[in-house]
């Protein structure tokens, strides 16, 4: 069954009657080329903001494994309403939630991960030759426990399908016609990006372009899985995402700007061999994302160690680092929420050390200082204050974009 294709819509792409519609047509364009669809859809626009709203209504702390029960029903919802919109135009469909698809997950509630797919039932569907539609973001435990994937689960639910399919492709649909050198919201001069690789779109996703969740990325290229992003509101070609350009000269893909971080900072760390795997082993055991490290050494043979996690995570984080400080005789902790990372995304940009010098070069003419650097073949990032990240993606896009296209 070599003519799957797997589409996703988003929650912009269905958060309608009208747009369900809408998508229905789209579905059905692709079905009639002869293709195999199987849909993947996030809940109906707001859907999941109002079912939080409810739970916290009820509960200031509300268990996981019933969070992820209520949650799951947006996409249920939308599952229901885009098979009935292609039943009125005469299409044989079935909606299927993560657990009819064979989804089955770790047990780690509102985060878990996608251990294996069973997709005999999808493949049953597809051979009576009716359109599959899957709901993203959920599976289900191997003790039949509901979960949901977390932030950018509809995406990695479209791409481990299309990996277990061995799908043509996978188109995800959003509200914008592509991948930008920059978030066009920000920079009106953005241009959209035809073609970027795995490795480059990976770096883009972590460090702020809301279009493709990293988990799905990584999957995408783990499985070498064929990956579109496209508009759903036109016909544009979108952004291909591939394999790595083989280019040694650096290819400056785009730039972005992250302002929902936070940098923290130990201070006053004991120099002792070991403190640092202390503090970040139980960061990590308790699920905190840590991005960026610096540490520094002070005099009397005292360190200060700073890194960056997301603002969502804080609160979880300063009764985490708090209770470390305790424990090992440090001086205290510092939070910085007024802070972004700046970053420049392409490709061999560190055998390439003009980058960094015109990276530093441009924040050091517009007056902007640097906190913390950090570097890999596919980005230079920094930390700088929070209110000169406009000026430093406008500038760096100019002198990066702009001024090579």
């Amino acid at each position: 069954m070599n003519s799957i294709v797997v589409l996703k819509f988003g929650g912009t792409s269905v958060g309608t009657i009208e747009r369900i519609k809408a998508t229905a047509e789209k579905i059905i364009e692709q079905k009639n080329k002869g293709f195999l669809p199987v849909i993947v859809v996030s809940a109906m626009g707001s859907t999941t903001n109002e079912l939080l709203g409810m739970a916290n209504q009820i509960s200031h702390n509300p268990k996981p494994r019933e969070m992820d029960v209520l949650l799951s029903t947006g996409e249920q919802i939308t599952i229901a309403l885009l098979s009935m919109a292609l039943s009125e135009r005469g299409y044989d469909t079935i909606s299927l939630t993560g657990a009819q698809c064979g989804i089955i997950t770790s047990s780690s509630h509102q985060n878990a991960r996608i251990d294996n797919i069973d997709t005999s039932r999808i493949i049953n569907e597809l051979k009576n030759d009716r359109i599959v539609i899957a709901a993203g973001f959920q599976g289900v435990t191997g003790n039949g426990d509901i979960t949901t994937l977390g932030r950018g689960g509809s995406d990695t639910t479209a791409v481990a399908l299309a990996a277990s399919l061995k799908a043509k492709w996978c188109d995800i649909y959003t509200d914008v016609s592509g991948v930008y050198s920059a978030d066009p919201r920000k920079v009106e001069s953005a241009t959209k990006i035809d073609y970027i690789s795995y490795d480059e779109m990976l770096e883009m996703a972590k460090l702020g372009a809301g279009v493709l969740h990293p988990r799905a990325v990584e999957l995408a290229r783990a499985y070498s899985v064929n990956l579109r992003v496209r508009s759903s509101f036109s016909n544009e070609e979108g952004t291909v995402i591939g394999m790595k350009n083989n280019m040694e000269k650096a290819y400056i893909r785009g730039v972005s700007s992250q302002d929902d971080i936070v940098r923290v900072s130990v201070v006053g760390v004991p120099d002792e061999p070991g403190i640092a795997f202390k503090l970040f082993k139980v960061l990590s055991e308790n699920h905190i994302r840590v991005d960026m490290i610096i540490q520094n050494l002070n005099h009397n043979l005292l360190n200060d160690i700073s890194f960056t996690t997301t603002i969502e995570s804080i609160n979880k984080t300063k009764e985490i680092v708090e209770n470390f400080v305790s424990k090992i005789g440090a001086e205290g902790i510092k939070i910085n929420d007024s802070v972004s990372k700046i970053s420049v995304i392409g490709t061999g940009i560190m055998g390439y050390g003009e980058t960094a010098s015109i990276f530093f070069k441009t924040l050091s003419e517009n007056g902007i200082n640097i906190q913390m650097i950090s570097t890999s073949e596919t980005r230079i990032s920094c930390i700088i204050d929070n209110a000169s990240s406009q000026l430093a993606l406008k500038n760096l896009h100019k002198v990066f974009i702009e001024n090579v296209s």
